[in-house]
């Protein structure tokens, strides 16, 4: 993965907006309805196409396809892997339960919008899992390569997201496996699949975790942290397991705490997961800093560093909102960053989740993301006159 060594690189972390026909051809294929395959390939293709010149006419240093092909950023593994099957349930997070006018409103606000659900047509996992997605992840990666052919030269690198063996055992529920260790391998094993065909492409792989922080409030909010701890340190280990030969220098690692607007205030400190993090074997981490509740904790890192061979990309956009953020404030973000890291070149600047995970279900507007993102690039600039 490249380094900030003349200026602070800008890159995001995954999904980006998808057209509007596009998201009602994933919503509708998510419910189960019928859905002409040919019409939805084509426009996801249309979309990539587009999607590329507009990150790097944003000044976005390391883009990628904006997942324009996935209903969200997990359950598109629905196609791609063997042994799914019935249903699956997921609960409620502590911070939207603890404050029933806001969930009512939170409810409301999300139930009529043709997206793709996160929480209902749920598979749970019915028999032995393997990977059957090759020919569409070598699709999607011949797509993405075509739509970064023109730009040749103007981008530094480019990446592409898979999800982490956790977060698909917390949303795909295990109902063939004897114990979650035996479910986490299965996925790891399989998952090591596509993990290797993206870094094979020539591209950084980037394996999506929220997990490690948001099931602390989601499946484990009634039990103690070391349970939760204990959960981490299993999918970490299946983690490690997947990528255990393949390059640590091109894997950066995505964590959060949910991208979803709501108080966050039952979420885990980060100073109590990052000692399990920083055990993962990849070279870099991409963690929101920007959001109200967490936009502190970088601090963390002071006493608890980075690895030297190790890259931070720090998220000074937030996802969850249409204010643009002034590049004085995005750069004044990625300075306290640096500071805390103690070395600036380690240092990109990105945005603390991605601005459409599950298709239709973004809460900022497609021109404001655009305006966004030119924002991080400006600041980024300007961060880099004074620390670099």
């Amino acid at each position: 993965m490249r380094r900030s060594t003349d200026r602070i690189l800008t890159t995001h972390t995954g999904s980006l907006p998808r057209p509007r026909a596009l998201t009602r051809l994933h919503a509708r294929r998510a419910r189960g309805e019928p859905v002409d395959e040919g019409e939805l390939a084509a426009a996801a293709q249309a979309a990539v196409a587009a999607i590329v010149p507009k990150q790097i006419a944003a000044g976005i240093d390391i883009p990628n396809n904006g997942e324009q092909g996935r209903e969200s950023f997990v359950l598109y593994l629905r196609d791609r892997l063997t042994g799914l099957g019935g249903q699956s349930k997921r609960g409620g997070f502590a911070d939207v339960e603890a404050y029933p006018e806001f969930k009512a409103d939170f409810t409301a606000a999300v139930s009529g919008k043709e997206a793709a659900s996160v929480t209902s047509h749920l598979p749970s996992a019915v028999a032995p899992i393997t990977y059957i997605g090759q020919a569409a992840m070598a699709a999607e990666l011949a797509e993405f390569d075509a739509a970064l052919a023109p730009a040749q030269g103007r981008f530094a690198e480019a990446f592409m997201a898979a999800p982490s063996p956790g977060i698909v055992a917390a949303v795909v529920q295990n109902r063939h496996y004897d114990d979650e260790e035996r479910y986490l391998a299965a996925l790891a094993e399989a998952l090591r699949v596509e993990y290797r065909a993206i870094l094979d492409a020539g591209h950084t792989l980037q394996i999506d975790c929220p997990d490690l922080a948001l099931e602390r409030h989601g499946a484990y909010q009634d039990l103690p942290l070391s349970d939760f701890l204990g959960f981490c340190e299993r999918s970490v280990t299946a983690i490690n397991a997947a990528i255990a030969d393949l390059p640590k220098d091109r894997i950066r690692l995505h964590v959060c705490w949910g991208n979803y607007e709501a108080p966050h205030d039952r979420d885990v400190p980060f100073a109590d997961i990052w000692p399990v993090i920083r055990t993962l074997r990849v070279g870099g981490f991409v963690l929101p800093f920007a959001n109200p509740r967490h936009a502190h904790e970088h601090k963390v890192f002071r006493q608890m560093p980075l690895s030297e061979d190790q890259i931070l990309v720090a998220g000074v956009i937030d996802t969850l909102t249409n204010f643009v953020e002034h590049p004085e404030v995005v750069a004044e973000r990625l300075e306290r960053i640096a500071d805390s890291i103690g070395a600036p070149e380690r240092l990109l600047a990105g945005t603390d989740c991605g601005f459409d995970t599950s298709a239709g279900r973004g809460r900022v507007s497609a021109d404001v993301v655009w305006a966004k993102l030119a924002s991080l690039a400006e600041g980024a600039r300007l961060a880099s006159a004074r620390v670099l």
